[in-house]
């Protein structure tokens, strides 16, 4: 799997547990999901991603898929041959 769809399964994850804690428990928890929510909007204006290194670190998946030109910015694209 790639490290675009481990990042997206688990914020899909933790806003849906937060919504259930608050439901069911105390809606402070919608905190929670406001900071999923804004971990991924940072992320998807300055291209770094906490849970993207954290993922690397562990060995779970490779940063950037491994491949040069990945469209993340501030990787270098592949020279067509």
């Amino acid at each position: 799997m790639k490290m675009e769809r481990y990042i997206r399964a688990i914020a899909g994850t933790f806003i849906l547990i937060s919504v259930a804690l608050a439901w069911f428990h105390n809606r402070y928890w919608l905190f929670f999901t406001a900071f999923v929510g804004l971990n991924l909007l940072q992320s998807a204006v300055t291209g770094w991603c906490l849970m993207e290194d954290i993922l690397a670190k562990l060995g779970i998946a490779e940063k950037n898929g491994g491949q040069a030109g990945s469209g993340v910015p501030g990787t270098p694209k592949k020279a067509k041959r």
